[in-house]
């Protein structure tokens, strides 16, 4: 009776495995592993390895309350097949304000998707922000480039225990006496001003759900506020984008040195699907204005 039972779990091994239900994913975890620096588990159900790295190090209070990273402070990356490509990835990673911007270089630097920024919590401390990401590619390119980015947070850190106060940058300025008309030459545009302030803003239209058209006036616009100084002044602001000018955009604003501070959404339900940008920016105010043209170009640009 022993060899036909053997047989007989052969051939349910078989049809099991061509249904599709198999303990091991196709891909290589292993190496996954190896690129990112990070253990992970495999999900059979939804045929998803999922890596994570708990933010051990940081010490975070929520409204006073001491938060283990259990409690939602894990980084993490989660990888599938793909249609187009192998493999695809999601992911969110738990960074502080200093880490969030370099670690986002580094993100889209290696073909990653930044698709959000945003808090999670309230009254915080130190103050943490999620960024999420994702992507498609070949496993060694996906894998690697989360390692990177999980690689920076660790370079900062090392680098500096404490979290900054503040983004580097010339000194800030203690007055307001912006010079609108070189900026507006920059921008080919008109500026509001106001108590040595500037500020230029570009309308979009959208229709929302209930049929309505919401423009410029209705908050769908792209922004920036100028203050300080003209050498030595900050920058704010919105890029209301589509979809597919979001990565474009961010690339072009922190190749410029232009902080992310926010990427989310106002709106639900309009059309086109629109998303926003904030930023923050500190230096020569005319340096800042071409920075801010030049992703705008870059957007106008897209399809």
């Amino acid at each position: 009776m022993a060899p036909f039972r053997m047989i007989a779990v052969v051939i349910c091994l078989f049809y099991w495995t061509a249904s599709g239900h198999c303990e091991e994913p196709a891909f290589d975890t292993a190496r996954i592993e190896a690129l990112t620096g990070l253990k992970g588990s495999y999900q059979e159900a939804e045929d998803v390895f999922k890596v994570t790295s708990p933010r051990s190090d940081l010490p975070v209070k929520v409204d006073q309350v001491a938060m283990p990273p259990f409690m939602g402070f894990t980084s993490w990356a989660a990888f599938t097949p793909g249609k187009q490509e192998p493999l695809m990835v999601m992911g969110d990673l738990v960074l502080l304000e200093d880490e969030v911007n370099p670690v986002m270089s580094v993100a889209l630097g290696e073909g990653l998707q930044v698709t959000a920024l945003h808090n999670h919590f309230f009254y915080d401390v130190p103050k943490v922000y999620f960024m999420h990401i994702g992507g498609e590619g070949s496993l060694e390119q996906l894998a690697s480039a989360v390692g990177k980015a999980m690689a920076k947070v660790k370079a900062i850190r090392e680098a500096q225990k404490e979290h900054a106060n503040g983004f580097e940058g010339p000194g800030r300025p203690d007055k307001n006496a912006i010079s609108s008309q070189p900026l507006e030459a920059v921008f080919e545009a008109k500026s509001t001003a106001k108590d040595g302030m500037c500020k230029f803003v570009w309308g979009r239209k959208v229709k929302m759900e209930c049929g309505c058209e919401a423009g410029k006036e209705m908050g769908v616009n792209t922004w920036a506020a100028f203050g300080g100084t003209d050498e030595s002044a900050v920058v704010c602001g919105d890029f209301a984008v589509l979809e597919s000018e979001l990565q474009p955009v961010l690339k072009s604003l922190r190749g410029s040195g232009i902080n992310i501070v926010a990427i989310h959404h106002h709106m639900v339900g309009e059309s086109p699907r629109t998303l926003f940008l904030h930023y923050w920016g500190r230096g020569k105010a005319a340096d800042l204005a071409k920075a801010l043209k030049a992703a705008k170009n870059v957007q106008d640009r897209q399809p």
